[in-house]
């Protein structure tokens, strides 16, 4: 996958289904992974993890790769997915709108849990955590400038998620989530 957003409405619709959301924050925070693997990271069946990784090899998100002995581990194709409903056809517009709103369930609750597990973490972890909000008035050319900026500042330490050589000792998976919404306008209301 690339950057250019997803426009398939079948590959939308299965990005659509919760536990895929799951089965690729796993691939993204650990490698390639095995069905098996998925299964027992997940708690959920060794079938059920080799259909779902199945539908998302179909669409192309995730590719089976070797594996020691009989083994079949799967790969991300990329872990950056992008999902808009502009300029789509009203059943793609749908499907991609259905995938945002399982992306963002999933998102808010792994973002929930890593909350309360927040105590179980080691103090100098701990002070990573958390959440931050902020409201700006902006103009359209300052708002896109913003969203540029802080996209860029996201993408830093990419090739480590990629390459497992790159990840300096004591690195662990630290999840940032950035949301950008628009209030709508008041004044044509």
């Amino acid at each position: 996958m690339t950057d250019s957003p997803i426009t398939d409405p079948k590959a939308l619709r299965a990005l659509s289904h919760p536990f895929r959301w799951k089965l690729i924050n796993l691939l993204t925070d650990e490698g390639a992974r095995t069905a098996t693997q998925c299964s027992e990271k997940l708690d959920e069946s060794v079938a059920s993890c080799s259909y779902h990784l199945n539908m998302l090899a179909k669409y192309g998100f995730v590719e089976e790769v070797e594996g020691p002995g009989r083994q079949k581990p799967w790969r991300l194709v990329s872990a950056r997915q992008s999902i808009s409903p502009d300029g789509l056809d009203p059943e793609a517009a749908m499907a991609a709108e259905t995938a945002v709103l399982a992306y963002l369930d999933h998102e808010f609750s792994r973002m929930r849990e890593r909350l309360v597990t927040r105590k179980l973490l080691s103090e100098d972890w701990r002070e990573t955590v958390g959440t931050n909000s902020s409201t700006k008035f902006l103009t359209v050319e300052e708002a896109i400038a913003y969203k540029d900026e802080l996209d860029a500042l996201m993408r830093k330490y990419n090739e480590r998620t990629e390459n497992a050589s790159l990840r300096p000792e004591g690195s662990r998976p630290v999840r940032y989530f950035l949301g950008v919404t628009v209030a709508p306008d008041q004044e044509s209301e």
